[in-house]
């Protein structure tokens, strides 16, 4: 079934404070099965699936840093959150009978695996989705740009962010009822206009190994695998 695909082989991006639902903190168990749902059901139409997911539900490095404190520990414990949310989307992915491997760029063998990518490529050729957390194991780095990176080590043919919103705007949609909406953008013009798709160095690396970013609703079921097809909306971010 993957002849019927545009993008075969991606990594997906989703931030911590999607997870949150209606709460103000923590997990929405509603959120995740229903993201989990759509990676199902990218799996079964043979769609190799790599999946980051940001650590904001719980706790973001910066907040330390913007309250005068240590920002290589505020993100290391940042790192630790990301690795929480990945444990529990690994729960719903086996909850839906869809093998998953959980990496993680920090050593902590007791919970998962340290991220190889030679392993990780064993582990994508069979069909197993592939959990990303940890971030890159340093601090300053974003977990868009570890998602990047994850997605040019794993040979992807894009990247999608899933978003609060249906792709890039020119300003923010729910305060800017004028805000005119993108369906294509260049790395270049993204990068020139400074337009938050993802922070700069993620788009930068993106670029660099001509990975499309598509940036996309994840509130929207059923949106990722109807972009997978190549149909659906959202923006994508491509060579111009």
């Amino acid at each position: 079934m993957t002849a019927q695909l545009r993008y075969k082989r991606v990594l997906l991006k989703v931030s911590g404070e999607a997870l949150l639902g209606d709460q103000a903190f923590g997990i929405d168990d509603k959120v995740t099965g229903r993201i989990a749902d759509d990676i199902a059901a990218a799996v079964k139409l043979g769609v190799k699936v790599g999946l980051v997911i940001g650590g904001g539900n719980i706790f973001r490095g910066v907040t330390i840093a913007k309250a005068g404190g240590n920002r290589v520990a505020g993100d290391q414990m940042g790192m630790l959150a990301t690795v929480m949310n990945a444990i529990a989307f690994q729960q719903k992915l086996d909850e839906r009978k869809v093998a998953s491997r959980l990496f993680s760029a920090v050593a902590m063998p007791s919970i998962c695996e340290v991220f190889s990518q030679r392993v990780a490529e064993a582990a994508f050729e069979a069909g197993q989705v592939l959990l990303f957390s940890g971030g890159i194991g340093h601090p300053f780095v974003t977990t868009d740009t570890g998602a990047a990176l994850r997605a040019a080590e794993m040979g992807c043919d894009a990247l999608f962010k899933g978003t609060q919103v249906d792709g890039v705007y020119s300003a923010d949609p729910k305060t800017d009822p004028a805000a005119t909406r993108y369906d294509r953008l260049s790395y270049d013009e993204v990068l020139r206009q400074g337009l938050g798709v993802m922070d700069l160095a993620a788009i930068a690396l993106a670029r660099d190994n001509r990975i499309p970013v598509i940036v996309f609703s994840i509130k929207q079921p059923g949106a990722f695998v109807d972009i997978l097809k190549g149909k659906g909306r959202g923006t994508v971010v491509a060579e111009g």
